[in-house]
């Protein structure tokens, strides 16, 4: 047996540490390399992807069915909508899948950007976005992102659920190890040979999937574009759908129409029928009088003296025929005058009843009484539109009695006033009898100038005040009276 120190473990060959998910998939994201072949993958050649297809409502629908199964499998419980849900919900749902995904994170805004573009999100994201995740123009840009990463939380977990015995590469490892420990270097030699033959088949049968499924979405991409191109059938059959409810409509309406018709043309006919069945009654009623006249006349043996008699009666019954024609002409005559005479009196009725109604305005009697003519009445009250006993009567009685009780206090207050201004003229007629009295005074004592020179100041104030204020004369009289006394019982020097 060869010494061990000669067997030294080749660098592809050593076991690497366990990966953890993140870099994982940073291994299987980072680069759009193929997993069986040194050669670059053409998935996900083309367009850029857009989010436009999450603006459909039918795959906006479809996608949040997905995320809300893989939801409630894992009893988480918050469910989405088509509709824009809270902003909440939007940051517990990225936490959670974040968690499924072993990614230690302490801030959302700060944290999640960096692991997307490492993972290589194929649409952009910003941090402000985050902040603010409410906004109804940015809920397609999260359910994509919910979309896409519940799509690799449940990669993560089929590889995570999957045994490690049935991974060929773990079973290689651990063989080749075990070889090594017991310094086995043939096992180890065609286990090398068997992992490398089976890679080999196993990269074949991958490449030609590879290529089954390239012409797959080769021809998905064609039928894609063609239905693109041609026109929608959905919309073809809404303008069907419109034409044909068009025609249901005008069928509709013009089996209304014939409805109506229908039901017209029957309710003239039972008209009709009602008409012809009277006009049968009425003609089996004169049948019947035929009849009878003809038995009654075959009965009676007629002469010369019954004919005449006949004749004459007939010409008798012309006659008063006649003379009702023109007595109902005549009466017709008379109604025709009535109805003139009866239309110039409404009008007449229509002139006083605005003139009456203006003057009860004026009056202000009664609490809106107003005349409203009505030609089509039968009585006087019907007529008039007010009953002039029951409603107007009182209103003029009451109105009566205060214009009574008016003039009751208007003439108390005359008779007060002419007993006031009797007492004013015997107060007037003293006062001159006073005035009188100091005239005969003042003319015993004029022998002085000066108080004939007061004396004829006191004349001329008085004539001034004694011609249209008599109150103002008799206190003005007072006044003077009270002034000479004074200048006589006093002793004024008048000369000073």
């Amino acid at each position: 047996m060869r010494p061990t120190a000669r067997r030294q473990a080749k660098d592809s060959f050593i076991p690497p540490a366990p990966p953890t998910p993140l870099d994982f998939h940073h291994r299987q994201y980072s680069s759009r390399d193929s997993d069986v072949s040194s050669r670059p993958s053409s998935v996900g050649i083309g367009r850029r992807p857009t989010l436009d297809l999450y603006n459909e409502p039918s795959y906006k629908q479809t996608v949040v069915s997905t995320i809300n199964s893989f939801l409630s499998s894992h009893n988480f419980p918050i469910t989405f909508k088509t509709t824009l849900p809270s902003a909440k919900d939007i940051h517990e749902t990225l936490k959670f899948l974040l968690s499924l995904l072993d990614f230690p994170f302490s801030k959302l805004e700060e944290d999640l950007p960096p692991l997307l573009k490492r993972l290589n999100y194929p649409f952009k994201l910003n941090k402000s976005i985050l902040r603010s995740p409410a906004a109804p123009h940015q809920w397609p840009t999260f359910l994509a992102l919910i979309h896409w990463l519940v799509q690799i939380a449940k990669f993560h977990l089929h590889l995570s659920s999957s045994p490690k015995q049935h991974n060929s590469l773990y079973q290689y490892t651990v063989n080749s190890y075990m070889h090594f420990i017991h310094n086995e270097d043939d096992a180890v030699e065609d286990l090398d040979r068997s992992i490398k033959d089976k890679l080999h088949h196993e990269k074949a049968a991958a490449e030609e999937r590879l290529q089954a499924t390239r012409r797959s979405a080769a021809e998905l991409e064609a039928e894609l574009e063609r239905l693109r191109s041609a026109p929608s059938l959905k919309e073809a059959l809404e303008k069907e759908k419109a034409m044909l409810e068009d025609d249901v409509k005008k069928f509709h309406k013009m089996i209304e129409e014939l409805s109506l018709r229908i039901e017209q043309a029957e309710r003239v006919l039972a008209e009709k029928e009602k008409q012809v069945e009277a006009k049968q009654a009425e003609n089996e009623k004169i049948c019947e009088e035929n009849e009878e006249l003809k038995r009654r006349v075959e009965a009676q043996s007629f002469n010369a003296r019954d004919v005449e008699r006949m004749k004459r009666e007939l010409q008798a019954v012309e006659r008063d025929t006649a003379e009702a024609e023109l007595a109902r002409n005549a009466l017709e005559e008379q109604a025709w005058d009535l109805d003139t005479t009866l239309s110039h009196k409404i009008k007449d009725l229509e002139a006083l009843g605005m003139e009456c109604n203006q003057a009860l305005k004026r009056l202000k009697i009664g609490n809106g009484i107003q005349y409203l003519l009505n030609a089509k009445g039968t009585t006087p009250a019907e007529i008039m539109g007010i009953d002039h006993k029951l409603v107007l009567k009182p209103a003029l009685r009451s109105f009566s009695d205060e214009i009574k009780k008016s003039s009751m206090e208007k003439l108390e207050e005359s008779i007060s006033y002419q007993q006031k201004s009797g007492e004013n003229a015997v107060r007037l007629e003293g006062k001159r009898n006073q005035l009188a009295a100091v005239q005969s005074r003042i003319d015993e004592v004029s022998a002085s100038p000066c108080l004939a020179i007061y004396t004829l100041v006191l004349i001329m104030f008085l004539c001034l005040y004694s011609v249209s204020m008599p109150t103002i004369q008799i206190a003005s009289l007072d006044f003077n009276f009270f002034l000479y006394e004074c200048i006589v019982d006093d002793g004024f020097d008048l000369g000073r």
